[in-house]
């Protein structure tokens, strides 16, 4: 049995590739380039093949029978669409290609990273993505279980990354998208990771979504006081009315190829991104860690 993981080179792929090598597993993971692919993994201790899932002829050959797939390809909301490159083609199409592959291949089972709060939207938009993908999955005849975290803090963090540069690299004021109560239950890609590893191990997780939390829960502002904090920099929060921080957003999508907010990044902030303060604890046994710890030995970014 080996576990398949794609995405490996991203924010929650290194981490899960990271823990499975260190337990002694051997991952294959699916890349596009597999030498680009070993300056950021434990080539040592990973096999590469190389393949994507927008092309459906790239995959055979990835998927092995008695394989395990640990799906971690989303195209996050942090991300901007350029090209082919695009929430649907990604996570849908993409989704599409890979349980095809996959069942072809006489793999039944996956391990799926999502995030919180997926439902049925707009068409073409990130979260009608997530949830199409997230429903493919469902209904593919694989043993399944859906990770859904809320945003996720370490070394890497695309959102704290993200709010980090907003705060250095705005004069004097910080701007607030909404109301600045919007509220989110950070937890440790690390975290992630191991209960990531716990269900590729273990079938008794299958058929469920896991929403998935850290021990605290914060607003908006709140996130960014103990930013600035942290940064030792103080500046004023100015909320701004949604749809004049879309069009900011909207406008830096346009002009940055890595923008530090994006548009569908803001459409997590219609929806409380948090769960029961338990949500760890409680199906995997152990206590999650505190980002505000977290921050006192590693800082911000």
């Amino acid at each position: 049995m080996t576990i398949v993981v794609t995405g490996a080179t991203g924010f929650v792929g290194r981490a899960i590739v990271e823990q499975l090598s260190a337990a002694g597993e051997r991952p294959r993971c699916l890349v596009r380039d597999a030498a680009k692919a070993a300056q950021s993994l434990p080539a040592a201790k990973v096999d590469f093949v190389e393949g994507n899932i927008l092309h459906a002829a790239t995959l055979d050959g990835v998927f092995k029978e008695g394989d395990i797939l640990m799906d971690s390809s989303f195209m996050t909301a942090n991300l901007k669409q350029h090209g082919e490159e695009t929430y649907y083609n990604v996570n849908v199409d993409g989704t599409a290609n890979l349980i095809a592959a996959a069942k072809r291949a006489g793999v039944t089972r996956a391990v799926v990273m999502s995030g919180l709060g997926t439902k049925a939207d707009k068409p073409g938009s990130y979260m009608q993505g997530r949830y199409l993908a997230e429903e493919a999955f469902k209904e593919s005849g694989l043993g399944w279980a859906i990770l859904q975290p809320s945003v996720q803090f370490g070394k890497g963090s695309a959102f704290f990354k993200g709010l980090a540069d907003l705060i250095k690299g705005v004069p004097l004021v910080v701007p607030i998208a909404g109301t600045g109560k919007e509220t989110f239950q950070p937890i440790w890609v690390d975290d992630v990771a191991r209960i990531a590893v716990m269900c590729l191990n273990d079938p008794q997780y299958d058929g469920q979504s896991y929403p998935l939390g850290g021990p605290e829960i914060f607003t908006y502002a709140q996130i960014l006081d103990h930013l600035m904090a942290t940064l030792h920099v103080k500046k004023t929060k100015i909320p701004g009315p949604k749809p004049f921080v879309m069009l900011g957003a909207a406008v830096m999508e346009a002009v940055l190829p890595k923008p530090p907010i994006t548009t569908a990044a803001l459409g997590l902030f219609d929806f409380p991104n948090t769960t029961t303060l338990d949500s760890v604890a409680k199906p995997f046994g152990f206590a999650p860690q505190s980002w505000l710890t977290y921050m006192q030995a590693n800082g911000a970014d």
